[in-house]
């Protein structure tokens, strides 16, 4: 009897054990409120697994019950819903601390879920749930029954999308014609470059031999370009000397033609002085003038009266 006793207690004690481990360390919580709910992803869920965890910013808040697959053979389009449990006990609002807030609240402040990996060396996944107000609720009412998550697309999957999308068939054909315009240029430049270089060589000894020469002119034209300079030195010192000299020449002679300007002006204000309509010289020039004219009138019809009678050179005009 105590044998059996013994017995039922070791059996009730290991129970026990079994149940706190569960209840500690694992996502059994008998006495603490649950809600389901589901999220509905459209790509692939690789790693994910039932018990994975449910984590807020990196704190569990639940764990996965069921993946199944929702396949509409009408659209031929497939869905993954993934059932969870959520603990909502371990989320406080800060304004009212005695309220605990629905899934369906949280869900109408942004919460949104997004499947991220868990582990790159098990390659096991797991939900993140985060607020995100500014991704659009995507619902699935015919497929979900309870409440639902809605779900956004993880930094991952858009990268994995972003490479799906790439034309790689496109990128590699570019890039073996890529190839093989480089091998054409190559096999190119290995036979024309030789050819190239030694016209290099060639140029470069020709120019060599142009710079000498240039360099052997200019070493023979120095002695000559230096006689020029001095020559011209000398010949500009020489003129400077005569202009120094021939400066107060210059000068006198500038006086001069000054005075003479000065008498040409002086002369041609005389002039308009007697040619002026009031001036007594005019008057008496132009009587003069008339004097003459009537004298030469008078020689003028002296002469025609010899013209007509030259005798009257040898008797003279008769009363």
């Amino acid at each position: 009897m105590n044998r059996q006793a013994l017995v039922g207690a070791f059996v009730l004690g290991g129970t026990g054990l079994l149940v706190a481990a569960f209840v500690l360390f694992g996502n059994f919580h008998p006495f603490s409120r649950t809600e389901k709910a589901v999220l509905v992803f459209h790509g692939a869920s690789s790693g994910l697994t039932v018990g994975a965890p449910v984590t807020f910013r990196g704190v569990q808040v639940g764990a996965v019950d069921r993946v199944v697959i929702e396949y509409n053979p009408a659209t031929k389009d497939a869905y993954i819903p993934v059932f969870v449990t959520m603990r909502p006990d371990n989320i406080i609002l800060t304004n009212n601390s005695h309220h605990r807030p629905s899934m369906e609240d949280l869900v109408q402040q942004g919460l949104r879920g997004e499947m991220n990996l868990k582990s790159f060396v098990t390659g096991t996944s797991e939900i993140d749930l985060d607020f995100s107000p500014s991704t659009p609720a995507v619902l699935h009412p015919d497929i979900a029954h309870v409440t639902e998550i809605p779900t956004k697309q993880s930094t991952i999957a858009a990268m994995t999308q972003s490479l799906q999308d790439l034309p790689l068939k496109q990128i590699g054909e570019n890039a073996d014609a890529t190839l093989a315009s480089v091998r054409q240029l190559s096999d190119q430049l290995d036979k024309e470059l030789p050819a190239l270089v030694q016209s290099i060589r060639e140029t470069s000894d020709h120019s060599r031999d142009m710079v000498d020469a240039a360099r052997k002119t200019v070493t023979e034209l120095e002695p000559a370009l230096t006689r020029t300079l001095l020559s011209v030195d000398k010949l500009a010192n020489e003129g400077t000397a005569q202009l120094n000299t021939r400066g107060h020449e210059l000068h006198t002679v500038l006086l001069n033609s000054n005075e003479a300007v000065q008498q040409a002006t002086k002369s041609l204000a005389n002039l308009e002085n007697m040619t002026s309509p009031r001036s007594a010289d005019r008057a008496n020039l132009e009587a003069s003038l008339r004097d003459i004219a009537a004298a030469a009138s008078a020689l003028r019809g002296f002469a025609t009266d010899v013209e007509r009678n030259p005798q009257l050179l040898l008797t003279g005009r008769r009363p």
